[in-house]
């Protein structure tokens, strides 16, 4: 998984869960895509957003890509 198209997805299409679908979440995802017209998964999206931004690449790695060599 990459860092840089988690980031986009929450940027683009985080009001409806898809970054977390892509991160293997699929329950958190489920919840955004429950609660898309409420935009609060869009607030939050906007969070993970910077949040993956800022996370340094080997965090992400050992986050989301447990088999990646770690």
């Amino acid at each position: 998984k990459s860092k840089f198209i988690t980031a986009m997805l929450a940027l683009f299409l985080g009001g409806l869960g898809i970054h977390r679908f892509y991160l293997g979440q699929n329950k958190r995802g489920l919840l955004y895509l429950l609660f898309c017209w409420t935009l609060i998964p869009s607030l939050i999206a906007c969070l993970d957003f910077f949040f993956f931004i800022f996370m340094s690449e080997d965090k992400f790695r050992y986050q989301y890509n447990p088999n990646s060599g770690f």
